[in-house]
Order: C-alpha cells, then sequence, then structure tokens
C-alpha cells in the first residue's frame, strides 16, 4: 500500500499502523529517505503535485491512502494549496484508474463539512477551501462508482510531533511554555480524534473491499478549553487567557497586511477566526460499526500527551 503524506503526523501513525498489520508499505513524501520510518517500509521521494512521481511510486500496489495535503493558514501563493490539495486528489484518483487499483482511502478533513447550525461549508481560508473543492470531487467519485473511502477525521492529537498536524499537542505545548496568548473561543466544540484511533480507521478502510462513501471520524465532542483543564488538573498549569473575536479580527487584518508586505507568515488571520468562533462537532456511528472505529478518551489521550513532555 502507498501512503502519501507518509511523514506527515497522521500520515506516519497510518504507515505504522499498517505495517503492522503485515502491509508492504511504500511512503509517499519530499522527505521520505531522509526520515525515520518503522523497518520494511519502502521510502519513495516525491510531490503529489507531480504526477510522473506519484505514479512511479503506485506501481505494483494494490491501494493508496491519500493523506498528503497543505496544513497552513497562508502561503503568499495561494495556487499551492490548489495544487496541493485539489491537484494532488486528482492524480491519485487518476491512478487509480489507469491502474486499477483496489481502492483509494482518502482522508479529508472536519473543515470541510458544515460547521455547527450551517447547511454549507465555510471558507475560512485557503487550504478550508481547497479541502472543500476536493471533498466535492471525493463525493462525486465515489457517486460515480469508484472504490473509494472518504474519512473525516476531527481534530487530530496525541502524542508526537508538534505540528500543524497535531495542533493539540503543539497548543499545550505552547502554553506549558508560556508562548501562547490565549485562547479565541475556548467555549466552542472541538471533536478530538486520537491519532491512533483514526490512524486504525484508515488501516482498516484500506483492508476492506467491502466498505466505501464517506466516514466521520469525530472523537470527544469538548470545549477547546477542555485538553487545557486536563493539564490544569495534572500539571498544575493555570488555563489560557481569552482572546475576545473582536479583538482577533482587528489583529488578523493586521497580520495579513504584514504578511502581504514582508512575505512572512501570519501569525493569525480573519479566516481562522471565523474557523475558531464556531463549533465543529463530529459524530462515528458509522465509522464505529462498519470500521471497527474506536474513540479514546480525551482525559486518557491528552495524559499520554502530557507524559511525553520533559519534566
Amino acid at each position: 500500500m502507498l501512503v502519501t503524506g507518509g511523514t506527515g503526523y497522521l500520515g506516519a501513525a497510518i504507515v505504522r499502523a499498517l505495517a503492522a498489520r503485515g502491509h508492504q508499505v511504500v511512503c509517499f513524501s519530499r522527505h521520505a529517505t531522509a526520515s525515520q520510518l518503522p523497518a520494511g517500509v519502502i521510502p519513495a521521494d516525491g510531490d503529489v503535485r507531480d504526477r510522473t512521481s506519484l505514479e512511479g511510486a503506485a506501481r505494483g500496489v494494490d491501494a493508496i491512502c491519500h493523506t498528503a495535503a497543505l496544513v497552513s493558514i497562508w502561503r503568499r501563493d495561494r495556487g499551492e494549496f490548489d495544487a496541493v490539495n485539489v491537484g494532488g486528489l486528482e492524480h491519485v484518483l487518476s491512478i487509480l484508474r489507469t491502474q486499477r487499483l483496489s481502492r483509494v482511502v482518502y482522508t479529508s478533513s472536519f473543515l470541510a463539512l458544515p460547521p455547527a447550525g450551517s447547511a454549507s461549508p465555510i471558507e475560512g481560508n485557503d487550504y478550508q477551501r481547497t479541502k472543500v473543492i476536493a471533498d466535492r470531487i471525493a463525493r462525486r467519485a465515489i457517486e460515480d462508482g469508484l472504490p473509494i473511502t472518504a474519512l473525516y477525521p476531527g481534530v487530530v492529537y496525541g502524542p508526537g510531533t508538534q505540528t500543524e498536524g497535531n495542533l493539540v499537542g503543539r497548543l499545550v505545548s505552547d502554553h506549558r511554555a508560556r508562548r501562547l496568548p490565549g485562547l479565541l473561543g475556548p467555549e466552542r466544540i472541538w471533536s478530538f480524534a486520537y491519532v491512533d484511533d483514526v490512524a486504525a480507521a484508515h488501516a482498516e478502510a484500506a483492508e476492506r473491499t467491502d466498505v466505501t462513501g464517506r466516514y466521520e471520524l469525530g472523537g470527544e465532542n469538548a470545549p477547546q478549553i477542555r485538553p487545557f483543564e486536563i493539564a490544569r488538573d495534572r500539571l498544575g498549569l493555570a488555563l489560557p487567557r481569552r482572546i475576545p473575536p473582536a479583538l482577533a479580527r482587528i489583529a488578523g487584518a493586521l497580520e495579513e497586511t504584514r504578511a502581504r508586505v514582508t512575505g512572512r507568515p501570519p501569525l493569525l488571520t480573519r479566516g481562522t477566526v471565523d474557523i475558531l468562533t464556531r463549533d465543529w462537532p463530529l459524530g462515528h456511528a458509522r465509522a464505529s460499526a462498519e470500521l471497527g472505529y474506536r474513540v479514546t478518551p480525551l482525559d486518557v489521550g491528552i495524559e499520554r500527551l502530557l507524559a511525553t513532555f520533559q519534566p
């Protein structure tokens, strides 16, 4: 099986899960050969924007787990999001057709779905905009009868690297180091999905030829502040301050202007404010029934995360 984005936070967990189940795994990413991979995993350097390199890595595999994405709040060239998040999926689907793969498992995002109280998705930033476009492409392919399973994880978290892919881990770590200025929308609902639970669902979907369609991989639906409450109780940390949305929107506008002038990424955008001031609950009933998806309680998952912090 081929895993695109296999060195990212979730992608690496999927590679581990598939390897543990005895699969021959090809890990495709821009720096796969320079990464530490599980024994037996085949590294393949490449970029999902390059169909030729992707096609070469997929030669001989029976399925693709497509997790590669550009996860960021801003790029000077907005087209980078389209090339990676939309074009990458289009390349994978083209290879599915030409190489007659048994299936594709596509990692979408809860941000491609409508927030609570809305009938339509929003497009707060270019990441979200392009994930919404890619989701429409995936849905049409499913309706056309292609063997595709689209998965919609909640806010993926857990031990490991504190990157954009592990936002909760990074935020809690920053708060512990007193680098976090505060939280925007701490009362808003997130669906906290433990990384190993999400990876196991991907591995199961990749193995199953009798399931296709769309599956929400929600975790525990809780206020954004909840991980910090757990950290307070376990480590004695004070809770983060609350950032007023009106102030955040002003700061976002100023940061966007600075980014356009300097070329350096903004710390905040107005689109991010729009996302963080909405509720994003998710379910998991179908995934639990058909993919054996299990939800790690949030307090257990956060305790595992905290246990990895240096004293």
